[in-house]
């Protein structure tokens, strides 16, 4: 049986940062000759401690950022969704408003942009909230909204950086189902989260990053057998 093909893949990645001040100099590491390759319908968790490379890691694939080194590799950027950490949205218009204005960025045709919109709304649980003022929104309805925008154009890959951040129990429930959703649907999702037990349920396999280098790479199984879960593994390779 042949490999399934990538949908995002790092070769031998290094991005350094320079920094400047007062004639002088300074340099620092993102991410170190990271390698790295997630196939098509992978649910894929990146977890790591803070300033450990995540946030460089995304970036570069987004196109963002360009590598130093090495070659970062999606097939096409028009196929992949990104939903941020803080999504931002004009809090003066509705979420219809919102998606109409990310669907024309997208370069989604007019004559299908209206279908697809109430088809994303009614996805993320918000058709009855379209033509609210974003304002109005609790942070969790704005994950909503973030959410929409990251799949309005369908994308094959969904980029989620700490998606459950600040929800309560309830709408981090409805989030995971959401997501569980759009796994069933054959779309590869990257997923960033200080919430090692959502990526235990959501995720197939999970990379740890430690100072910008890829510390280890586990599969469900091996959590799955491990006394204390993925949160045991990830702290004992992050220590």
């Amino acid at each position: 049986m042949s490999e399934k093909p990538f949908s995002l893949e790092f070769s031998k990645v290094t991005k350094t940062y320079s920094r400047s001040h007062l004639g002088r100099t300074t340099y620092s590491r993102g991410i170190v000759d990271l390698s790295l390759s997630i196939p098509e319908g992978e649910s894929f968790g990146l977890l790591g401690l803070n300033g450990s490379g995540k946030t460089t890691t995304f970036k570069l694939a987004l196109g963002l950022l360009r590598a130093t080194s090495g070659d970062v590799r999606v097939p096409d950027l028009s196929q992949v969704g990104f939903l941020p950490e803080l999504p931002c949205f004009y809090s003066f218009l509705t979420p219809r408003e919102s998606l109409r204005f990310y669907g024309r960025l997208s370069g989604l045709p007019e004559q299908a942009m209206a279908a697809r919109i109430e088809e994303v709304l009614s996805l993320v649980g918000l058709s009855a909230q379209g033509d609210r003022r974003l304002g109005e929104f609790s942070k969790g309805m704005v994950q909503r909204v973030g959410l929409a925008q990251a799949i309005l154009h369908d994308p094959r890959l969904i980029i989620l950086d700490e998606p459950v951040s600040g929800l309560d129990p309830l709408a981090i429930k409805e989030f995971r189902d959401l997501l569980g959703t759009l796994r069933e649907k054959g779309k590869t999702l990257v997923v960033s989260s200080h919430s090692i037990s959502e990526v235990e349920k959501l995720c197939d396999r999970v990379g740890v990053l430690k100072e910008g280098r890829l510390a280890r790479l586990i599969p469900h199984k091996e959590w799955d057998s491990a006394p204390e879960g993925l949160e045991g593994l990830f702290v004992e390779t992050v220590r």
